[in-house]
Formats: structure tokens, C-alpha cells, sequence
């Protein structure tokens, strides 16, 4: 389900309901005194700065549609180069959408597999038929491109376990979904060079969603917990056994880097 759909039903429950958006709150501050509580985590992961992590980050993205329910271009650039740094990668994606990440990662990957829920369970659910129909847009004709659709709830991973060096997880966010689909992530990396990234760890690349976050520490297996960081200027948050240096982020840090954005678009 994407995030904006997910917003718009979010906002006309809160506007039908007001109490609501306490429940939401509340649900947020349990979910962070859980993390705090057991893991002694009050300020987050610790970050990397994505330049640390990619020493050479230069890469193209497209794909891009910017539009609502996406990854920011940022975020894609963060998966691309991540892909094109393992040779003959194979990538495991939970959660499609539009296709743009799994488009832009497949330009640099040996084979990609996307599993979404299939087209018939979101009709079943209510869903627009044309939110249904936007699934896959820009990967449905890729060659190298596998759609799988299922729940990722309930669907058997075990052909696909210890196949893949990137596995991206942008599914459902709640709590129990990101700590299922992270227990799974972990079954699906081949060796310990393997990579899981987590999109949406925060909405912004400095807060924190403390459901996601919650997820994932509980998802992930113990001893495997001190491999998990931010990577700075994302929404993301990754797995890696690769050595970096890393560090918490500080409220109103100085910009220690800027990108520069060439945009050309043309009509599809």
C-alpha cells in the first residue's frame, strides 16, 4: 500500500474521528519508550555519512517521476550506487509501487525481484482501480525484472533465501510488517557482504519513525543489531558489515556536503 494512500486514509479517519490523532501520537511515544527501554537508543541508529559509505557517489537517476509515495532522488542514487558496487548484483525489493527504485537499480544489476501484494487482494481491499493499475509503471517491461505478488505477511520465502547482496524493504510500515519483513530480509542475503536497506527509517532525513525503527531492532537478529546505521541525507536506514565510521546525528548540523541535480524530463 503506498504512503500516500495511507495518508489520505489516515487524514479522513483523524478528520471523522479528532480523538484519533492522539492515538496516533501516543502510539509513536510507546513505540520510542519501547526502543529506549530495550535497546537504550533514545537519539536513533547512528549515521553514516553517505560519502563515507560511497566514496564515489556519482550516479544518474532515472526513473524519476516526483511524485507523492516515492523515494527521494537521494534515496534511489543511495540504492543504485549500493547496486552497482557488488558485481553481478542480485536485488530483492519488498514493496514496488510506481517501480522507479527496482527501475533504477536494474540498470546496474545482473537480476531484481519485486514482490508486492497482488493486483487482486488491493482491489478486494477497497483500493482505486487506478492506484492498483500505477504498480510496476516503470519496471513492468524490464527483462531483468521478476514481479512477484503476495503478502509478504504470509509468503514463503524459502526458494529465495541466501540469493541476494541488496535487499531493499519499502512495504507496509507498521511495526509488526517492518519486523517480519526484516526476519525475512535477513534469511534472503548470500554472504555476509550483503546489505538490507529500510526505506522511510524516518520521514524526514533527520526525525525518526519510531514504528519502523522498532521494527527493525526487533527484526533484526541479535548480534547483527550494532551493523545497523542511517545513512545521512536519506530516509533510509541500512544493514552493513562493511566497516564505517559513524556517529549520532545533532540537531541543526552544518551541511557537510552539497549535491549538485542536472533535470531533464520528456513526456511518457
Amino acid at each position: 500500500m503506498s504512503k500516500i494512500f495511507k495518508l489520505f486514509k489516515a487524514l479522513s479517519l483523524i478528520i471523522k474521528q479528532p480523538a484519533l490523532l492522539n492515538k496516533v501520537l501516543d502510539d509513536a511515544d510507546v513505540n520510542k519508550q519501547q526502543v529506549i527501554a530495550q535497546y537504550n537508543l533514545p537519539f536513533g541508529l547512528k549515521t553514516i555519512d553517505i560519502l563515507d559509505l560511497i566514496p564515489e557517489f556519482n550516479e544518474t537517476v532515472k526513473p524519476y517521476c516526483a511524485m507523492d509515495g516515492g523515494s527521494t532522488p537521494l534515496d534511489l542514487a543511495l540504492l543504485k550506487a549500493l547496486a552497482r558496487n557488488k558485481t553481478n548484483c542480485t536485488y530483492f525489493e519488498i514493496g514496488t509501487w510506481r517501480g522507479e527504485s527496482v527501475a533504477n537499480v536494474a540498470s546496474v544489476t545482473k537480476q531484481c525481484i519485486t514482490l508486492n501484494l497482488p493486483d487482486e487482494e488491493m482491489l478486494q481491499m477497497g483500493l482505486d482501480k487506478g492506484y492498483v493499475g500505477l504498480h510496476r509503471f516503470f519496471s513492468k517491461d524490464l527483462k531483468n525484472v521478476i514481479h512477484l505478488q503476495g503478502n509478504s505477511q504470509t509468503f514463503d520465502f524459502t526458494p529465495y533465501h541466501n540469493q541476494f547482496d541488496l535487499v531493499f524493504i519499502d512495504g507496509n510500515h507498521h511495526y509488526e510488517s517492518v519486523k517480519q519483513d526484516t526476519q525475512n530480509a535477513f534469511k534472503l542475503l548470500k554472504d555476509e557482504n550483503s546489505i538490507i536497506v529500510w526505506h522511510d527509517y524516518g520521514n524526514t532525513p533527520n526525525d525518526i519513525r519510531w514504528d519502523v525503527f522498532r521494527g527493525i531492532m526487533d527484526g533484526t537478529p541479535p548480534g547483527k543489531q550494532n551493523h545497523l546505521f542511517r545513512v545521512s541525507n536519506t530516509l533510509c536506514a541500512i544493514y552493513t558489515a562493511q566497516l564505517v565510521k559513524s556517529g549520532i546525528m545533532k540537531p541543526f548540523q552544518a551541511p557537510n556536503k552539497s549535491f549538485s541535480f542536472s533535470i531533464q524530463s520528456k513526456r511518457i
